[in-house]
C-alpha cells in the first residue's frame, strides 16, 4: 500500500539536512551513540569482494548538498509484540542487515558491525548499472540506527531504521530523507528509480518480518518535502558513481595487465 502526498511549496526540514540529523529525543540520548565528526571518510579494512571506490576521501552529503527534489519516504511493518520486542528486532536487523537486501545488492558489514562512525562499502544495482559506493553509520542504539551517504552516492541524505512499541505491536520502519545527488540520478528517479527504491525497502522489511516467521504488508508513505531542484549543485556530477563505477569496470583489464607486468618484473 502506497500513500503519496502532494508536493509542498518547498522549504527545509526543521533539522538542517547539511548537518547531523537529530531525532526529537536526541538530547536525551547518550552522545556515545553518535558518530564523531569527520571531514572525509576512510575505509581501513576492505572486505573480500568489496571495492573501495567512491568512498575513501569523500565527504558526507546530506539533503542540502543534493541536487534533486527532496523526498521523505517511510516504509513500515507491524509485528506482534509477543513475537519480537523493538530491542530484539533492532538487534536482529543490525546483525543480519545484508541478508534482508534484494538479490544483486551487497552491504559489506564493517568488522565491528553497525556501530557509530563505521563505514560500510556497498555494491548496488540501479537500473542496468552496477554501482560501488558506501555509507557511514551516523547513529546507533538499541532501538534505531541511521546511515548517511557520501558524495557520489545516488542519493544525498540519510536513512533511519527504527522499532517502537504501540498498541501491543512492534512497528519496524525505514525512513529516508534524501535528494538525488546529481542530474543523472535525478533523471533516473523520474524514469523509474522511485519505484525501484520503494521495492528495495519493501522487500527489505518483508524479509525482516519473514525472519520471525511472519508475512506482512508494508505501509509506504511518500512525501515531496521540497519540489525544487538545486541547480547550483549540478557540479555534484563530478563525484557521481554513475560515471566513476562504469569507468572503473571498463579499466579492469588494464589494471589486471598492469598488475601482471609488475609481478613479472619483480620475479625477473
Amino acid at each position: 500500500m502506497i500513500e503519496q502526498e502532494a508536493p509542498g511549496t518547498g522549504g527545509s526540514p526543521t533539522t538542517d539536512p547539511g548537518h547531523t540529523p537529530e531525532p526529537a529525543s536526541a538530547q536525551h540520548r547518550d552522545a556515545a551513540h553518535w558518530a564523531k565528526a569527520v571531514s572525509r571518510l576512510n575505509v581501513s579494512n576492505v572486505p573480500a569482494g568489496a571495492v573501495n571506490l567512491n568512498v575513501t576521501g569523500k565527504r558526507l552529503a546530506g539533503p542540502i548538498q543534493g541536487f534533486g527534489k527532496m523526498w521523505q519516504k517511510t516504509y513500515r511493518v507491524r509485528l506482534p509484540r509477543e513475537v519480537v520486542s523493538p530491542q530484539e528486532l533492532i538487534a536482529t536487523w543490525k546483525d543480519r542487515f545484508p541478508e534482508f537486501w534484494p538479490a544483486g545488492n551487497r552491504f559489506y558489514t564493517p568488522l565491528t558491525g553497525i556501530s557509530p562512525g563505521e563505514v560500510a562499502l556497498l555494491k548496488l544495482k540501479a537500473g542496468g548499472m552496477k554501482l560501488s559506493t558506501g555509507v557511514m553509520v551516523l547513529y546507533a542504539d538499541d532501538e534505531s540506527f541511521t546511515l548517511m551517504t557520501p558524495q557520489g552516492h545516488m542519493l544525498a541524505g540519510w536513512i533511519t531504521f527504527s522499532a517502537t512499541e504501540h498498541d501491543g505491536e512492534t512497528a519496524a520502519q525505514a525512513q529516508v530523507l534524501v535528494r538525488a545527488a546529481d542530474p543523472i540520478f535525478e533523471l533516473g528517479l523520474v524514469l523509474g528509480g522511485h519505484r525501484q527504491e520503494d521495492r528495495f525497502w519493501q522487500h527489505t522489511l518483508q524479509a525482516l518480518a519473514a525472519s520471525f516467521g511472519l508475512e506482512v504488508e508494508v505501509e509506504t508513505k511518500v512525501t515531496c518535502v521540497d519540489k525544487r531542484r538545486q541547480w547550483s549543485r549540478w557540479t555534484n556530477i563530478w563525484h557521481s558513481t554513475a560515471i566513476r563505477s562504469p569507468g572503473y569496470m571498463l579499466a579492469a583489464p588494464w589494471r589486471a595487465l598492469t598488475s601482471l607486468r609488475h609481478r613479472r618484473a619483480k620475479a625477473a
